[in-house]
């Protein structure tokens, strides 16, 4: 018995050592636990306050709120009748509560982002933190967001709104509703031309013009439907508005050579002819009467197509053998050798040299362009070739970077005929996606694109017969103006003059009045960079300073152009911006930095955030800077929407 009665007490002894604890625990933790959950209840009280005591700090002023940034870890505290931020955490009975304050990013779309995105002004992000140390070590966190609520927006976009700045090498047009672009000068509007044309001149003679080039002051012209006309006049043009066209003088001979095409400089003119000793004759312009002083005459029966100048070499096309030929012009005078040839895949049609290589159009139904190394004008060579539609290529121009050709061909019912040719890589040219467009019933005859992204399209059959088309963006041309001729154009050519008048001259069939000139503009004189000063933005004026955020714009930025942005935020002077200083800064808030653009496919939008360096304030202003490396390329400025907060 007594065995089992120890055993029973083992037991029971056993029993308790495990029970007891767990019991004694379970006390403690509930008395404990009673407690703490006591305490989490007043910590999440504190933590609802101090929320609400940051949005009341918020609510009275949103500048004064952003500005505790500096000083946090910080805490809400009463002020009078407010609620303020101080320096430093707060011990309440036995809790302690702080605030971070921190920057919003967002992205283009305006979401919350952690990184990578841009600074938001307007919005900060506060994590509020309330802890304590008994019964048990604790704490609970709250993270917010709060926004400035009164922000206003201000946009700017029409041409009276441009109008009210100042600009230096740009231009305001109305378009699209009123944009500002590079170059200024130009009475008229290339895309508005209407009926009017500024200059007429009838040539002597029945025969009909069909080949122009002009420089500044001076065209040159040939006639090319028979050989009962002048082969050659050279037309001077005032430099007055509007200017006046009259003949110089002309070359002739007893047996007149059809004229295919000319070329002219100052004391020279080249004309391509179907004469089989001289398929291209040199005339000497110095003297009266003009005389023939030199020919260039490529083996066989050949008639001489084109013909282009550079220097001292001489390039031409022929129509027998589709041959392009180059041309020594060290001397004018006398027979001039030949320095190559090579053959094309159809009739050269039109030439144009940029560099060292020659662009050729050719009559070909499958390679309307040919791209030619002429770097040794005595071996030359076709890298690239580009296959643009079932019909001849007829014109081509090439802008100043040798980035781009602009290729016209014969019509092609249902097809483009306008064709935009991305020739970076001269071995692998190609036309930009979207980058055509359909002139319609007209079949294109001459092609030429002038400063402000507008191309010149001319042609003859029916149809508008001169089109004017915006190329700013690549991938969509369109046309904005053009003119009704009643007559068959055969050539063009564009000048811009020196003080900044823009035409365009032509050559038709009109038996009374082949020459015309039409005047265009703005944007004519080249210019390769300017700048725009808004107006200052007509805000209210605020009785507190203005908090400027963010603006927004919508530009149109070619492969070959720049636009980039300032702004300036500055204090009033005695409760007005009249006489303001305006310190115009980029996106770190210093002179020497910018907003910057990427390059576009059309209009697009780019969104930046104003330094907080420079706010508050109540006057705005923004400055536009654009440049180019091409002539035939300018950005646009569409509008500006600015984001405020008074």
């Amino acid at each position: 018995m007594r065995g089992q009665t120890l055993v029973e007490l083992l037991l029971v002894i056993g029993l308790s050592a495990i029970i007891l604890p767990a019991l004694l625990t379970g006390l403690v933790a509930g008395r404990s636990g009673k407690a703490q959950q006591s305490q989490r209840l007043e910590a999440v009280t504190i933590l609802k306050e101090t929320e609400e005591a940051l949005r009341n700090v918020r609510e009275n002023d949103w500048n004064t709120f952003a500005a505790y940034q500096s000083i946090c870890p910080c805490h809400p505290e009463v002020s009078g009748s407010s609620w303020i931020l101080d320096a430093g955490t707060e011990t309440i009975n036995g809790f302690t509560r702080s605030v971070a304050i921190s920057d919003v990013e967002r992205d283009a779309s305006g979401a919350i982002v952690s990184s990578a995105g841009t600074i938001d002004p307007s919005s900060k992000k506060l994590v509020i933190t309330v802890s304590w140390d008994t019964p048990l070590p604790s704490s609970i966190e709250s993270t917010i967001y709060l926004m400035r609520l009164d922000n206003i927006t201000y946009t700017e976009t029409t041409e009276a709104e441009f109008d009210n700045g100042t600009g230096t090498a740009i231009a305001v047009t109305n378009t699209s509703g009123g944009e500002i672009i590079l170059g200024g000068g130009g009475q008229g509007n290339w895309c508005e031309p209407g009926d009017s044309i500024l200059e007429e001149l009838n040539y002597p003679g029945t025969a009909e013009a069909r080949a122009i080039t002009a420089i500044e002051g001076r065209a040159f012209t040939g006639t090319g439907a028979n050989a009962s006309g002048l082969p050659f006049a050279n037309i001077a043009i005032s430099n007055t508005n509007p200017p006046i066209a009259s003949i110089i003088d002309t070359y002739t001979n007893v047996s007149p050579p059809k004229t295919n095409d000319v070329f002219g400089e100052e004391d020279y003119a080249y004309i391509a002819t179907d004469e089989n000793n001289g398929e291209i004759i040199i005339i000497d312009l110095t003297t009266t009467p003009y005389s023939r002083i030199g020919e260039f005459n490529p083996s066989g029966n050949n008639k001489g197509m084109n013909v282009f100048v550079v220097g001292n070499v001489g390039y031409m096309t022929t129509f027998v053998g589709n041959k392009f030929r180059t041309f020594d012009l060290t001397s004018k005078t006398g027979f001039r050798p030949q320095h190559g040839q090579v053959e094309l895949a159809g009739i050269g049609n039109s030439i144009y040299i940029k560099g060292n290589y020659a662009y050729v159009t050719t009559s070909s139904s499958s390679t309307q362009l040919h791209i030619i190394d002429v770097l040794n004008p005595a071996s030359p060579q076709i890298v690239g070739s580009v296959s643009l539609t079932n019909v001849g290529g007829r014109d081509v121009y090439v802008n100043d970077t040798g980035t781009r050709a602009y290729v016209v061909t014969a019509n092609s019912a249902g097809n483009p005929e306008f064709f935009i040719i991305d020739i970076t890589d001269k071995e692998n040219p190609f036309v930009i996606p979207g980058g055509t467009y359909d002139t319609g019933a007209m079949s294109p005859t001459g092609i030429r694109v002038v400063p402000g992204n507008r191309a010149l399209v001319v042609g003859e059959s029916a149809g508008e017969r001169y089109q004017v088309l915006d190329i700013g963006d690549e991938s969509a041309p369109v046309r904005c103006g053009g003119m009704d001729i009643n007559v068959d154009v055969y050539g063009i050519d564009a000048v811009l003059e020196e003080d900044g008048d823009a035409y365009s001259y032509i050559v038709t069939a009109d038996a009374n009045a082949e020459f015309k000139i039409i005047e265009g503009g703005p944007g004519g004189q080249f210019a390769s960079d300017g700048t725009f000063e808004s107006q200052t933005i007509p805000i209210p004026m605020p009785i507190d300073d203005t908090s400027f955020n963010r603006f927004e714009v919508n530009v149109n930025r070619p492969s070959q152009a720049d636009i980039r942005f300032q702004v300036a935020v500055e204090q009033a002077i005695a409760g007005s911006c009249s006489g303001v200083t305006f310190n115009f800064v980029g996106n770190d808030g210093t002179n020497s930095t910018f907003f910057d653009t990427a390059v576009t496919t059309g209009t697009e939008s780019f969104d930046y955030a104003i330094p907080t360096a420079i706010n508050p304030g109540q006057c705005f202003r923004y400055k536009i800077f654009l440049s180019t490396l091409d002539s035939t390329q300018t950005p646009t400025f569409y509008d500006i929407t600015i984001n405020y907060a008074p």
